[in-house]
């Protein structure tokens, strides 16, 4: 009997070595490794995939011809359960701050050290802040340290928001923001061979400021003193959970990309699979919709109900109530990001406290005619084009709007390259094997 019970395992075993082999001239596959992570993200919630109706409720202003009401189909991705608030818009800032340094300013050696994998981009050295001193004080505005040289080289150049550099409005993104990805794409472009044809053709190049316009707060609301908010809003630790505003959908999207490459950088080092990678992006006009509704099908509101109050008579977001009381919902300005209660899907204030970007373009008449898988419309428009390529839908309603716009259904515009002290925004990303795009 033990004979036989050997047989028997020998063949078996001469069997599945055979079903492994590549040389028997069958079609096996070639299958990627798996990468069990079942962890969501940080700071995210999962938003499973669904079916139901989107778009125009039961209510709605004249003439607004708001679109349809759409059975739409969506895959499954992962949100932001809150609003970009100050301090994480803050480390993106930071970032580009000491970009200046080390790339365009000089950095001396005495000032930097080697980074560490997940620390930085590309692995790059990055300013070792011990050394500079707690505020910066040996690098920006020439600074009064015994480091002269540093002094020397530094001298008259500083960072205060758009003026990074004496006499240089804005920040080159390629170079500090993006180096890491457009290195990448110039080496690509480098083996190209087509003799009619530049390097520059197949690179993407585009300036964008990345400090948020603090002076929104003024600039926004004619003969309206809101000096407190210009000089604390975006700096004061008090705001540092409050949502981030004065930024335009062009830093939105810098910042999305800006995060999608620091998660490479550190998933990179830990191995993770390539196809198993986040990027981050704004949503799509329809994400947010379906996210802020819950699961819920036609609901008019992201609490579900069909009323702006609870059965205890609280506002249940932060807006403009009746006339315009707009301490009665709790908050004059922006609250914090985790006020309120969050939706069915633990979702925070997608009715009021701050509008939204999204990454869908404004055009009435797209509606109809897309897909009703993932649908969404998008148009990247150029520094020439016309004022009206360039809105983008904005979603959600904020502090100073009334209750209608705070429905889901509802979408109003912006130009993308405006900053308002009334919009924000939030990112998300497709859940691993799916994706946002039809």
């Amino acid at each position: 009997m033990k004979k036989i019970y050997l047989l028997v395992f020998v063949s078996v075993t001469v069997l599945f070595a055979s079903c492994g082999s590549s040389n028997d001239g069958e079609l096996r596959g070639a299958y990627n490794r798996k990468f069990k992570n079942n962890k969501v993200p940080y700071g995210m919630v999962f938003i499973p995939p669904g079916h139901t109706p989107l778009g125009g409720d039961d209510e709605d202003i004249t003439f607004s011809q708001s679109g349809p009401s759409k059975m739409t189909t969506i895959s499954a991705f992962f949100m932001d359960q809150t609003e970009i608030s100050n301090a994480e818009y803050r480390q993106f800032t930071n970032w580009v701050r000491d970009s200046i340094a080390l790339v365009m300013m000089g950095m001396p050696a005495q000032f930097t050290k080697q980074a560490k994998n997940g620390q930085s981009l590309g692995g790059e050295k990055f300013i070792d802040w011990k050394k500079v001193g707690k505020n910066g004080e040996n690098i920006w505005r020439g600074g009064k340290g015994k480091n002269t040289a540093a002094n020397n080289q530094l001298d008259g150049m500083y960072y205060s928001g758009l003026d990074a550099l004496p006499g240089k409005k804005e920040i080159d993104v390629r170079k500090l923001i993006y180096s890491y990805g457009y290195l990448n794409l110039d080496k690509a472009a480098k083996g190209h061979k087509d003799p009619n044809s530049r390097r520059q053709d197949y690179i993407d190049r585009f300036t964008v400021s990345v400090y948020p316009d603090t002076l929104v707060w003024k600039t926004d609301f004619t003969y309206s003193q809101n000096d407190p908010m210009v000089r604390g809003y975006y700096n004061h630790p008090s705001y540092d959970d409050y949502p981030v505003v004065g930024v335009s959908w062009e830093q939105a999207s810098a910042f999305a990309q800006w995060r999608s490459q620091l998660y490479q950088g550190a998933a990179a080092a830990k191995k993770i699979p390539i196809n198993a990678r986040l990027d981050y992006e704004l949503p799509s006009a329809t994400n947010f919709e379906y996210a802020a509704r819950g699961g819920n099908i036609k609901t008019k509101y992201p609490w579900g109900g069909p009323y702006i109050r609870n059965a205890k008579g609280c506002l249940m977001a932060n807006f403009k109530p009746g006339r315009g009381d707009y301490s009665s919902d709790g908050g004059i300005y922006t609250v914090g990001v985790y006020s309120y209660f969050p939706n069915d899907y633990g979702l925070y204030n997608m009715a009021g406290n701050v509008a939204e970007w999204t990454k869908t373009a404004y055009n009435k008449s797209a509606g109809p005619m897309l897909h009703d898988l993932n649908p969404t419309f998008t148009y990247d428009a150029g520094k020439n084009d016309s004022k009206y390529l360039k809105r983008k839908v904005v979603k959600g309603g904020s502090w100073k709007d009334t209750g209608y716009f705070l429905q889901n259904s509802v979408s109003t515009y912006e130009y993308q390259d405006q900053q308002r002290s009334y919009i924000g925004f939030r990112c998300v990303s497709a859940y691993p094997g799916t994706t946002m795009k039809n």
